[in-house]
């Protein structure tokens, strides 16, 4: 699906394209994201603003996020690159970084310091998972369930593996339709030490024991592909509980009023951010390099928190979030009890092969 806004301000072009002058940039930008209430998020926080300055520039939305790494892999072969921005999951970042399909970049020459004149390399930090990576965003894929749906007697799921009980908690799951955190919360479930998962999803005989875990409940899933399916599912009643990004169960909960509840455990850390696609025309090329030095900074990471509860990935937009916010963030301490750490390499490493046994699963 593809969403083309079109903003047009009477607000001046702002001064100062760095080296590059207004007339050699492109005016026209295609970034590509997960749509829904994360997009959303990013078109108040960056897009809106930007175009209020640059009234020439028309930029189009993409939501094949998804599926970033095999689009690009195909434009690369075709020689065809449409893409200008894209937003992924560290561990596809690091697989289009290692492919080359991901440009290299300095985070202190392509990026702003930080309002407290922190260089960009430092206020990111460790955050940087790669040399292509722009990270944004900490966010969380975690677990909603339905408030009135909850067996009578039985209290509310508040364990990973109540997922898995379908006597206790009855009624259809929603799974993401991909191997990660899938298979991690499986072994979790099937006994495997939380610090013992990955070296056990390393072997066929660990990748088996997930998929036979995630076979007892099946039958009963729902597997979605965007950020926005579990939340309506939700809403909709057609699923007792799902996994999702928390800050889409913060929409569906705080904004849109629903009978949803949240279930931390075992959440499952992870980056968000941009990687620009190797091999734009210069003038392409500009444009994204001008957009990321305003859509990076201090203050439009910690506006992004406005609009959805992600933690901003710069150090210096932390102190800027509001405080209403803080509480729904999963890096807050009463909701990261019992948190599972995403192992990017890992996944950078097995996602292929991993991703062919799972699909193969799924269609059985």
């Amino acid at each position: 699906m593809k969403l083309t806004t079109t903003l047009l301000a009477s607000a001046a072009i702002a001064a100062g394209a760095g080296a590059v002058a207004a007339q050699d940039m492109a005016n026209e930008m295609t970034i590509v994201s997960w749509g829904g209430a994360y997009q959303n998020s990013q078109l108040k926080a960056y897009v809106e603003p930007y175009l209020e300055m640059h009234p020439e520039v028309t930029v189009t939305w993409d939501e094949s996020s998804n599926e970033a790494v095999a689009k690009l892999r195909a434009m690369n072969e075709a020689g065809n690159i449409t893409w200008d921005l894209v937003d992924v999951v560290a561990s596809d970042a690091i697989r289009l970084c290692d492919e080359g399909l991901a440009m290299e970049y300095d985070p202190d020459e392509l990026l702003a310091e930080g309002d407290d004149g922190t260089a960009a390399s430092d206020d990111f930090g460790d955050l940087i998972v790669s040399d292509c990576y722009i990270p944004q965003i900490v966010y969380s894929t975690t677990f909603g369930y339905r408030t009135d749906m909850v067996p009578e007697g039985a209290d509310a799921p508040d364990d990973i593996c109540d997922v898995f009980d379908l006597e206790t908690y009855p009624g259809k799951r929603a799974l993401e339709k991909r191997p990660i955190n899938n298979m991690e919360w499986a072994l979790l479930c099937d006994g495997v030490a939380k610090d013992e998962v990955y070296d056990v999803l390393a072997t066929e005989e660990g990748q088996e024991q997930a998929l036979a875990k995630l076979d007892t409940i099946k039958d009963d899933v729902i597997w979605w592909s965007a950020g926005a399916d579990t939340p309506q599912l939700l809403a909709d009643g057609e699923v007792f509980m799902g996994s999702t990004y928390n800050g889409r169960l913060y929409s569906v909960i705080e904004e849109q009023d629903q009978p949803v509840g949240m279930m931390w455990d075992a959440q499952v850390f992870d980056l968000d951010g941009w990687i620009i696609p190797e091999g734009l025309p210069e003038d392409r090329l500009a444009r994204v390099k001008d957009f990321l030095m305003f859509a990076t900074d201090t203050q439009r990471l910690a506006d992004q928190a406005k609009y959805i509860s992600y933690g901003p990935a710069r150090a210096s937009s932390a102190p800027l979030v509001p405080e209403e916010m803080k509480q729904h963030m999963p890096t807050d301490p009463a909701n990261a009890e019992n948190t599972f750490l995403y192992n990017y390499e890992f996944w950078a490493d097995y996602r292929d092969d991993i991703d062919a046994k799972f699909q193969a699963w799924l269609a059985q």
